[in-house]
């Protein structure tokens, strides 16, 4: 299984940025994908997740700025970044889970190493 993300970089404040997820070495079209972040200090949290049917789940600090994405023909996940702040300055992971009932933050068994996403003036 690999999960490998690209997209990442140094943005100011108001920039955009648009996050991939190349996956492979499992049926990714049967699970739930997520993108999670982690910042210096901080615990790891979930950004934005989407299920089969393409539902999607936001954090509250991302709704109406950030967009998940999927093409199940390419085994490809994205993350749409806009309106960047500084506080969205992470390490941010893509993630795949088999537990798709409904899409949720638990379950993610497989983990990409992730990009760094910066965003200071």
């Amino acid at each position: 299984v690999q999960l490998v993300e690209s997209g990442g970089g140094s943005v100011q404040p108001g920039g955009s940025l648009r996050l991939s997820c190349a996956a492979s070495g499992f049926t990714y079209s049967s699970y739930c994908m997520g993108w999670f972040r982690q910042a210096p200090g901080k615990e790891r949290e979930g950004v934005a997740a989407i299920g089969l049917e393409d539902s999607t789940l936001y954090a509250d600090s991302v709704k109406s700025r950030f967009a998940i994405s999927r093409d199940k023909v390419k085994n490809s996940l994205y993350l749409q970044m806009n309106n960047l702040k500084p506080e969205d300055t992470a390490n941010y992971f893509c993630a795949a889970t088999p537990a798709c009932s409904s899409v949720s933050w638990i379950g993610y068994n497989y983990w990409g190493r992730g990009t760094q996403v910066t965003v200071s003036s």
